[in-house]
């Protein structure tokens, strides 16, 4: 069973900076993507950042220039440095990975998809 674990939330001062990581195990064989993903109270859960196997990256308009995702792929580890935060990026942070669990799977395209517990990211003055 592969499973998702994010650490390094907490709480933070506007203009401040957090780092988050997230770490998967398991039985994955590879990765399509890995992400990260935000809710913040009464609001739906939205994209903050992915980072395909290809290596590329992309962002919400709302937190580009201020974000930065990061991924080890030897560790499983998925990263997003977050600087210049504001009140408005106060939300639980999900990792997200979508993976497969052997080549005929990749090949195929057939790949599954799991989500971290989430950590709690806020930032008020």
């Amino acid at each position: 069973q592969v499973q998702l674990v994010e650490s390094g939330g907490g709480s933070v001062q506007p203009g401040g900076s957090l780092r988050l990581s997230c770490a998967a195990s398991g039985s994955i064989f590879s990765f399509n993507a890995m992400g990260w993903y935000r809710q913040a109270p009464g609001k739906q859960r939205e994209l903050v950042a992915t980072i395909p196997s290809d290596g590329s990256t992309n962002y919400a308009d709302s937190v580009k220039g201020r974000f930065t995702i990061s991924r080890d792929n030897a560790k499983n580890m998925v990263y997003l440095q977050m600087n210049s935060l504001k009140p408005e990026d106060t939300a639980v942070y999900y990792c997200n990975a979508r993976y497969y669990i052997d080549y005929r799977a990749r090949l195929n395209g057939r790949y599954l998809e799991v989500w971290g517990q989430g950590t709690l990211v806020t930032v008020s003055s």
